[in-house]
């Protein structure tokens, strides 16, 4: 199967990540989002970038790939990772990153030519006494961080 890189509208991307992705619901927000489709123009696989959720990475220069999710389809998000930091370099922005939990292999990343830059422990989760959260079914596992390859001007 052939794929092709197409826009692709917020709501479309938030209504395919909450039916495709494994154990994250789609983000609050966005600053865009990318698809990738078959020869029928049917969407596979998306990918969504927006502000890093972390406040040490939110420094007004580097965006967050916040989610890919794909129906299946093979070798769908490694172009999205390429396509989302064309899209990012081309905004003006400096870096992009992404996480992985434990037990994903990655290889959609490495395909991209994206590098491991940090591992993070498990998270006891987001809940605190002041600031109530639901648990996210993602809490106690450890991730990775990943980088986009450097700019190199």
């Amino acid at each position: 199967m052939t794929l092709h890189l197409i826009p692709v509208r917020s709501r479309v991307a938030k209504d395919f990540v909450r039916t495709w992705h494994r154990h994250h619901r789609p983000p609050a927000g966005m600053v865009f989002a990318v698809g990738a489709a078959d020869e029928a123009g049917v969407l596979r696989a998306v990918a969504t970038v927006g502000r890093p959720v972390a406040r040490a990475w939110d420094d007004g220069s580097t965006l967050e790939v916040t989610r890919t999710a794909s129906d299946g389809t093979r070798n769908a998000n490694s172009p999205l990772y390429g396509a989302s930091w064309r899209a990012a370099k081309a905004l003006g922005y400096r870096r992009l990153i992404t996480y992985t939990q434990d037990g994903e292999t990655g290889a959609s990343l490495r395909g991209a030519g994206w590098r491991v830059i940090a591992h993070r422990p498990p998270r006891r989760g987001w809940h605190t006494a002041s600031r109530p959260r639901a648990p996210q079914g993602t809490d106690h596992i450890a991730r990775t961080v990943w980088e986009a390859p450097l700019i190199t001007d």
